[in-house]
């Protein structure tokens, strides 16, 4: 039986339930691929599933326990070996992705179209750090807001993970970005392009004369309704901002309020549901190797330091992405 290293997480908890343990390598099915992990990042979903929190999503991810025994969703790697049916990758291919579960391990084993090459001009932990928030924030603008070149941007949580990839991708295409964080992020948010920065400790974005065309919000600290004041008249709010308001009903209270402050008026305002897609893995990709997208890593953790990455990631105000080398 061949072993690997991985990171267990046998009860919904604090960080403090995962255990570094040696577990079974994860056989290769028809359709899938088996690859050699060489890094992995971690997400707020990654802290969501950690802790069952909200509760709603305890119905798909296990009740009293998780169903994925191995955490982890985001990584890049080396295809190890391909199973019958594989024609799109071989032995050999460098690759990132997303996963339901299984990243924070040696090897994963899942279907070969939830891989794409890797960027080329990117480290693995570089590449790691880009599917999830990548595709969330390239979802947000382009496609729930439908952001055009020459379009206004707010974005608010510039700072985070999702964030500095949605001021860069803003600016890709074509858009006029103001980003919103704390005072120790500015710097590195107009370094990433941004027009100009809010510092929310010593301004409102609200209070300001400023009406965008798309606002992108990744905090949840102002009400949807209050957001619409700085819309502009068919402006797009777009919410992926978790679950605030608590673990129980705030994230449908949250939704609700999206809705309801959409049902008056010529603006609207949407929540964001991410998903999983080959094509916009590959469209990242491309921005990358154009130059035009760089993922912003803060920290970088060990395998057997996971723990201590998802307690950092779970503390908020991180800056970018926390990587994990395998």
């Amino acid at each position: 039986m061949k072993t690997m290293n991985a990171i267990v997480q046998p009860a919904y908890g604090s960080a403090e339930v995962l255990r570094f343990e040696e577990v079974e390598r994860p056989a290769l099915g028809e359709g899938e691929v088996l690859v050699r992990v060489h890094a992995a990042s971690v997400c707020k979903g990654d802290v969501h599933l950690l802790t069952g929190t909200p509760y709603l999503l305890r119905l798909a991810f296990g009740l009293r326990k998780p169903k994925r025994r191995i955490a982890g969703q985001e990584m890049a790697g080396t295809v190890e070996a391909v199973g019958p049916n594989v024609t799109a990758l071989k032995p050999g291919d460098e690759v990132y992705g997303q996963m339901p579960g299984g990243a924070f391990a040696e090897y994963v084993c899942a279907p070969a179209d939830l891989f794409v090459p890797k960027p080329a001009n990117l480290t693995f932990e570089q590449a790691a750090a880009v599917p999830i928030s990548g595709m969330t924030a390239l979802q947000g603008l382009r496609d729930a807001g439908q952001l055009k070149p020459g379009q206004k941007v707010l974005i608010n949580g510039a700072s985070g993970g999702v964030g500095t990839f949605a001021v860069q991708i803003a600016k890709a295409l074509g858009a006029e970005v103001t980003a919103v964080c704390s005072t120790r992020h500015v710097d590195k948010v107009r370094s990433l392009g941004a027009d100009r920065v809010i510092d929310y400790t010593r301004e409102d974005f609200l209070k300001g004369p400023e009406r965008y065309d798309v606002t992108l919000d990744l905090v949840g600290n102002h009400s949807p309704a209050e957001c619409r004041a700085v819309l502009a008249p068919k402006g797009v709010f777009v919410s992926s901002a978790g679950s605030p308001g608590g673990n129980w009903i705030g994230p449908i209270v949250w939704m609700l309020k999206v809705m309801l402050a959409g049902m008056f008026g010529s603006q609207k305002m949407t929540m964001l549901m991410a998903m999983p897609r080959r094509e916009d893995l590959l469209s990242l990709r491309s921005l990358i190797e154009a130059g035009k997208v760089t993922p912003v890593i803060e920290r970088r953790f060990a395998l057997r330091e996971t723990a201590a990455a998802l307690g950092h990631v779970a503390e908020g105000h991180s800056q970018g992405k926390t990587v994990i080398f395998v």
